[in-house]
């Protein structure tokens, strides 16, 4: 996994899903290390370069390294007895019917040199992320690629393994310090298993963050709180730092679509993905995967149209969240959002208030952590709230 090396978010939102979906997965994460706590109890989260309120929410975090989530998770699939994997295989290309309104299968190369097979198939559902080919196959059938709106962030990060002193995690599992206006720099850290410390820190617009230890301290200076810093300074590294560039997200409106063939869908990043910075990819994905079961449950055949228009209306949040605050950045180019009340002004007003009001703190990450719809923070009760409490800490 050429990102597997970085930082990872489970939003509270996804997990409950994947939870539904295989039934003891945090248990079974936790056993083989991973961490749990409170979203808002066990997690430093810096706004602004302010400190959120602390209370318990129930929602659970959890923390741990991609490769160990996402082993798990395989370990979990390959055990269903109607599972079957083929390892070491490259799709390339769809099969079709003769009139094309069809997918019958996908065409699968051997990567040590054993030639093609196809694998036929009553549904083919595309997961093979942001590198999919289904718009290109699509086009190659006779159908319109889908129309893709892309959000150029121009992100760059760095990330370090590490064994840091303990007293700098305290009982916390994750400290989270993201740009705010007029800051082109973030950080996020994470306990792991066997007692590590992962680091990843980011930059946006052309900020690009050290990728050598030595200079990694002064990098983290620079940002709004000192924590970063203080833990790099002590840590020892465990391995080399590792590098990713993220030019572009992109959304593909497979729901824009007047005619698309049966039998296939597409899920995932492969849909939509997302800047990694806001840890939405692995949760929304899990939501895909939830849309993918609502639909095969109607029995018969599958319908890409409500298929789509129930993923559409799934990533519309997330979405909204991450271009919005994408699009406040002067120099970011993507899609026009349509107006909302809740407008960033508002946003910023109540990520001020919650360092003051542990309730509205957790009201904030209830809709982050995809739990509640953004609406909720337009109840009268928490835009009262939100008036005096963020007024006390702009006249503090």
């Amino acid at each position: 996994m050429p990102h597997g090396q970085h930082v990872h978010g489970m939003l509270p939102g996804g997990l409950r899903i994947i939870e539904g979906l295989l039934p003891g997965f945090t248990a079974q994460v936790t056993s083989a290390g991973g961490l749990t706590g409170d979203i808002l109890a066990d997690v430093r989260w810096y706004l602004n370069g302010l400190p959120l309120r602390r209370t318990a929410t129930g929602l659970t975090a959890l923390s741990a390294s991609r490769p160990l989530l996402e082993g798990t998770i395989r370990e979990r699939v390959r055990a269903l007895p109607n599972v079957k994997i083929l390892d070491g295989y490259d799709v390339t290309g769809l099969c079709a019917s003769d009139d094309r309104d069809r997918i019958t299968g996908a065409t699968v190369a051997d990567r040590d040199g054993g030639g093609s097979r196809v694998v036929p198939a009553d549904l083919v559902v595309d997961v093979t992320g942001r590198g999919s080919r289904t718009p290109r196959w699509l086009a190659e059938l006779g159908y319109d690629a889908p129309p893709a709106d892309r959000v150029a962030i121009d992100l760059a990060y760095t990330s370090c393994l590490l064994t840091t002193p303990d007293e700098l995690f305290g009982d916390d599992l994750i400290v989270v310090s993201p740009r705010f206006p007029g800051q082109l720099r973030s950080s996020v850290m994470q306990r792991l298993e066997g007692g590590r410390v992962l680091i990843t820190l980011a930059g946006v617009q052309g900020e690009r963050p050290p990728v050598t230890h030595d200079e990694l301290p002064a990098y983290a200076q620079t940002l709004a709180t000192p924590d970063t810093y203080d833990v790099l300074r002590a840590a020892k590294p465990l391995g080399e730092p590792m590098t990713f560039r993220f030019p572009a997200y992109v959304r593909y409106r497979y729901d824009h679509l007047r005619r698309f063939p049966a039998g296939l869908l597409v899920a995932g990043d492969a849909t939509c993905g997302f800047n990694p910075v806001y840890g939405q990819g692995m949760s929304v994905a899990a939501m895909n995967a939830a849309a993918l079961g609502d639909e095969l449950s109607h029995g018969g055949e599958p319908d890409p149209y409500r298929y789509f228009g129930a993923v559409a209306q799934s990533l519309e949040a997330p979405w909204r969240m991450a271009v919005g605050a994408d699009l406040a950045l002067p120099g970011v180019t993507g899609p026009a959002l349509t107006a909302s009340p809740l407008t960033p002004d508002y946003l910023r007003r109540l990520q001020l208030a919650g360092t003051e009001d542990a309730d509205l703190a957790a009201a904030l990450l209830r809709v982050t952590g995809l739990v509640d719809p953004p609406q909720t923070l337009l109840r009268p009760e928490i835009v009262e709230r939100v008036d005096r409490a963020a007024s006390a800490v702009i006249s503090g």
